[in-house]
């Protein structure tokens, strides 16, 4: 029988930092590791936009990085 298990989840901020010569926004992000694995889509949301608030550029998304490794 073949698990997957669950091993590591991180959070990604991506903020808009501007625009470019060609009208393109100009994106940067900031990863969280040691969320945990537990946290819902809801709690991480929450999270980054208590972070975005501390910061100067536009938050664009908010993503959730999990590493699951299958066993079997």
């Amino acid at each position: 029988m073949t698990l997957a298990l669950l091993e590591v989840t991180k959070l990604r901020i991506v903020f808009e930092a501007g625009m470019d010569d060609e009208g393109n926004p100009i994106l940067k992000s900031k990863t969280f590791s040691n969320v945990t694995k537990a946290a819902t889509a809801d709690q991480l949301s929450q999270a980054a936009l208590a972070v975005a608030v501390l910061c100067n550029d536009t938050l664009n998304k908010v993503e959730r990085n999990d590493i699951i490794a299958i066993v079997g």
